[in-house]
């Protein structure tokens, strides 16, 4: 596992296309946080943040230390094939108040929609993102260590 500060990470939300979702990023004491709150309103249902991986991924899975309100989240990969904004393959996590261990392998994730291949390999990976999406609710979920 590798330290969160090992990457440099960029908060987004569907404001770029018009959501009203809110919130923010950021990385304290070493453990990456991403807190706000997720609307389905105006199209919108998104909040995440993100940092590249430009050699890919080191193995089979994404290895996770995570905590948070009890939502369930989503790890977001971007490939060589991800040629739009929207393409990314997505496997979700569930979180609690206790600091728990999650590994997803690439298996577990599936293309957000065509035209991406069914699966991803792990040396087309570009960036990896902490996403809360999807539906209406409040986001505050945190990673204290990351392995790739």
């Amino acid at each position: 596992m590798q330290s969160i500060t090992a990457f440099t990470w960029r908060y987004a939300a569907d404001t770029v296309m018009g959501g009203v979702s809110t919130g923010r990023g950021w990385v304290e004491d070493g453990v990456l946080r991403l807190q706000g709150t997720v609307s389905t309103a105006n199209n919108g249902g998104f909040i995440q943040i993100r940092a590249d991986l430009p050699h890919g991924l080191s193995g089979d899975a994404v290895h996770l230390r995570v905590r948070g309100n009890g939502e369930r989240y989503f790890v977001h990969l971007r490939s060589i094939h991800s040629t739009r904004p929207w393409l990314s393959y997505r496997a979700g996590f569930d979180t609690g108040p206790e600091w728990a261990e999650v590994t997803l392998p690439l298996g577990a994730f599936s293309p957000s929609r065509d035209p991406l291949p069914a699966q991803i390999r792990a040396e087309d990976v570009r960036s990896i993102g902490i996403v809360a999406y999807g539906r209406d609710h409040d986001a505050d979920v945190r990673v204290s260590h990351i392995g790739v």
